[in-house]
């Protein structure tokens, strides 16, 4: 069996970070959101895996992501010139896939569960596809599954305006190699882009064994702001564990799970974790709140922060007031300026959202 990551489109909804990055190398809990589902996957025992790019950010993921060595896979890239659907993202990955089975897994996805159980059902039941479900409260939202009362497939919506069910579609799917028979035949949709949810429809209308498993752990889509930091903060409460490599004196006061990467130095400064701190950073006069994640090369001096992500090389100091629930680019520039007249200066680009109080 093979894998499939989706890791190409444009990221509008993170923008402005995803101007200059992919969506999926924005980093939760200081680690690519990408790498999470490359380590599920060979969890769950397969590592051959395709992983697909865009010419806009194809070369970054490939120089972070590497060959799969550090993962224990072989990773193979391979480039969709446009973004035309999940469905055409497998046509462009046929020559990879070739007659294998396959899963597919969406880059900016965060789940809990084990992949295991769910490879190991369609291998033992011999399916031709198997979706992976959760209930939801917005259904409408959502590709949405309809099943019968013996919980096969019977119809998929997408974002229905009067959801049969609440079940919505989790980005990641197993297919047997008969799919690629559907894709090949498959239109369009009105929105101009060749549908995963239409192949899946095509196999149930045409008798083929679609099976549904629902997830029993969150399911995170980190593709806005406030998913993103929802993510960091499940992940910090399951994953933290504390470590202190860097130097912090005695003035400090550390208390719960913290985490401070090797050459790190914090002086003067409470942190009350769960917290993240990358390597190389310099953390001096501040306070630092739960569920706040630094990344490598960060400088804080007089900063007061909670329920956070700071991205690599950021700059903050002497700030007037707390930073909350923030997302803060990579070598982004936050300082007080004494200047006078007292006022705001700002240099800020396309797609930003500044809230001031």
């Amino acid at each position: 069996m093979k894998a499939l990551i989706l890791s190409g489109g444009k990221g509008t909804r993170l923008r402005p970070l995803t101007h200059t990055g992919a969506k999926q190398l924005v980093p939760v809990v200081n680690k690519p959101i990408l790498w999470y589902g490359i380590e599920q996957i060979v969890a769950a025992g397969i590592t051959d895996i395709g992983i697909i790019i865009s010419p806009e950010t194809g070369t970054e993921i490939q120089q972070i992501t590497g060959n799969g060595d550090r993962f224990g896979a072989k990773i193979t890239y391979i480039l969709q010139a446009n973004p035309d659907g999940l469905a055409h993202a497998v046509k462009v990955a046929q020559p990879f896939l070739g007659e294998a089975a396959f899963l597919m897994y969406l880059g900016d996805n965060l789940i809990q569960d084990s992949l295991s159980d769910f490879v190991e059902k369609f291998v033992q039941q011999s399916l031709d596809a198997l979706i992976l479900l959760k209930q939801v409260a917005n259904p409408n939202a959502f590709g949405v599954a309809q099943l019968n009362e013996q919980g096969q497939v019977v119809k998929l919506i997408e974002k229905p305006k009067h959801p049969p069910s609440n079940l919505a579609l989790v980005g990641v799917y197993l297919f047997a190699p008969t799919i690629h028979e559907v894709i090949s035949t498959l239109k369009p949709s009105a929105r101009g882009e060749l549908e995963i949810t239409d192949a899946i429809q095509m196999l149930v209308d045409a008798g083929q064994t679609v099976a549904s498993q629902q997830l029993q752990g969150w399911w995170l889509d980190t593709g806005k702001k406030d998913d993103l930091l929802a993510a960091n903060q499940i992940i910090l409460d399951d994953t933290l564990f504390s470590s202190i490599a860097g130097q912090v004196d005695a003035a400090t006061k550390i208390s719960g799970r913290v985490q401070i990467g090797d050459g790190s130095q914090v002086i003067n400064s409470t942190i009350r974790g769960p917290v993240v701190i990358g390597q190389n950073c310099h953390i001096e006069n501040c306070f630092i709140g739960s569920y706040s994640s630094i990344a490598d090369g960060v400088r804080l001096i007089d900063v007061e922060m909670d329920h956070s992500v700071v991205l690599e090389g950021a700059v903050i100091e002497a700030l007037q007031q707390r930073i909350v629930d923030s997302l803060i680019g990579r070598r982004a520039k936050l300082v007080y300026s004494p200047k006078r007249p007292k006022a705001s200066r700002f240099m800020i680009g396309d797609d930003c959202q500044i809230e001031l109080t």
